[in-house]
């Protein structure tokens, strides 16, 4: 599979085709997760796009209970992406990360305002030497995992950073459409719109795994 032919127009129609062979809880998260991918192309803004598409991820991993208990979303997405790299037989995600790290990729990664220190200083928790020593030696770590192909650290890291960005605007720390730090809303909404359909591949691809039941499954009218 050419990553070039990982969109919404080519996911759909294989998802129609092999939606009777597949599980139904597999199959009921594709169809969620297409729904958003679909609104985050045709969506024009960046900020929604990325909500979007933040969805359709979520639709893909997200699970709600377990025992009872409400499991951290931060700890089932991890474990959800290291099993999608056990499962990605063709590169796909280092592929897409190593071909956009020199543009997107990097600058996303480089950008103070997503990572969990430079805000951790700015609310007091860390010294200013501190938080930089912290950002530099994580931005060194993914540029370094790339280079070995060491996809998991790497993928670690662009997540921790995608996470705060989604935090950002999910929680309402941003402004609509602001002409203030748009760059890792620009380059985290581009990052997204490649690595999305890129997993819902992965898991139409092997649907004999135990992804697990998705939150909310339908209940009638």
């Amino acid at each position: 599979m050419q990553i070039m032919d990982l969109n919404y127009q080519t996911l759909k129609p294989r998802h129609r085709e092999a939606r009777e062979s597949l599980p139904e809880e597999v199959s009921l998260r594709i169809h969620r997760a297409l729904s958003w991918l679909k609104a985050a192309n045709e969506d024009e803004h960046a900020d929604a796009k990325f909500i979007f598409l933040w969805i359709a991820f979520n639709a893909v991993y997200a699970q709600e209970f377990e025992s009872g208990v409400e499991l951290s979303e931060k700890r089932v997405f991890r474990d959800f992406l290291a099993r999608l790299l056990r499962l990605d037989d063709d590169d796909l995600i280092y592929n897409i990360t190593w071909e956009n790290y020199t543009g997107k990729v990097r600058l996303f990664i480089n950008n103070q305002y997503v990572s969990r220190p430079f805000w951790r200083f700015q609310n007091g928790a860390l010294s200013e030497i501190e938080w930089k020593r912290q950002f530099d030696g994580s931005c060194r770590a993914a540029s370094r995992a790339l280079a070995m192909k060491d996809t998991a650290v790497f993928i670690g890291i662009l997540f921790d950073r995608l996470y705060m960005l989604r935090n950002q605007l999910i929680h309402g720390g941003a402004t609509w459409e602001s002409n203030v730090n748009r760059d890792q809303v620009r380059d985290g909404t581009r990052t997204l719109e490649d690595i999305v359909p890129a997993i819902i591949h992965i898991v139409m691809e092997h649907p004999e795994e135990p992804w697990g039941a998705p939150s909310f499954p339908p209940t009638g009218h």
